[in-house]
């Protein structure tokens, strides 16, 4: 799965950027993922509720919210009830997360949990238990075009080895510094769901940086996704 990040793109144009990366099931993006940040959290201010609202109303792709503010247990359930597909927290934000994760889904969204690169995966794998999506940062949040930091791989490993064996039931998700030097290895590690922001809307024809990215996850890991 390819998921643009806006965070990238054009915000005086942003319904015309979503509808360039719009297309067929396995050609177009498979999820439009939205930053929020909150100049707390981290150290950038983006957008917020009536934005992605907005968004909501003017693409079919399913949106993926990833909250990078404080107190999401507040503010989080708001975009799922908007009809987020999938919102994601971060663990080091949130009060108390396995109630947050319940609340998330009871309002109709897919419950997230974001790791940024120096959390530890094992100290929340308990927690991971009552979510849907595990997002690991490969670049500290706040900020877009940031390198890949190649350690944070060894979390997505421990991730994949774990559903695997059916201790978890959660998607894996990446995100941060995802482009055609990157997306291999993050493949090869084990990652269903790739967050890509300049790779994507850096490139002249966006729909087919989408396609291209898609084709080498595929092919670095082509066990993963038979046929």
């Amino acid at each position: 799965m390819i998921a643009p990040s806006i965070l990238s793109a054009d915000f005086a144009r942003l319904a015309d950027e979503v509808g360039a990366v719009t297309g067929e099931p396995g050609v177009g993006a498979d999820w439009l993922h939205v930053d929020v940040m909150d100049a707390h959290f981290v150290p950038n201010l983006t957008i917020g509720l009536p934005v992605v609202e907005s968004l909501l109303k003017a693409t079919a792709i399913p949106v993926d919210c990833h909250l990078m503010i404080d107190d999401p247990d507040r503010w989080a359930p708001a975009y799922a009830e908007a009809g987020a597909h999938n919102v994601t927290v971060h663990v080091e934000a949130a009060a108390d997360p396995v109630r947050l994760a319940k609340d998330l889904r009871a309002a109709g969204a897919l419950a997230g949990l974001s790791i940024k690169p120096d959390t530890p995966l094992e100290l929340h794998l308990e927690t991971l238990k009552h979510y849907d999506t595990l997002l690991v940062m490969s670049v500290e949040p706040g900020f877009g075009g940031q390198s890949f930091i190649p350690r944070v791989l060894d979390k997505v490993r421990t991730a994949r080895r774990l559903v695997d064996t059916g201790h978890l039931k959660v998607l894996v998700e990446i995100d941060g510094g995802i482009n055609a030097d990157t997306i291999e290895a993050a493949a090869e590690a084990g990652v269903d769901c790739f967050v890509a922001g300049s790779a994507v809307y850096g490139a002249e024809d966006r729909l087919r940086a989408v396609q291209a990215l898609r084709e080498q996850a595929v092919g670095a890991a082509p066990h993963r996704w038979p046929g």
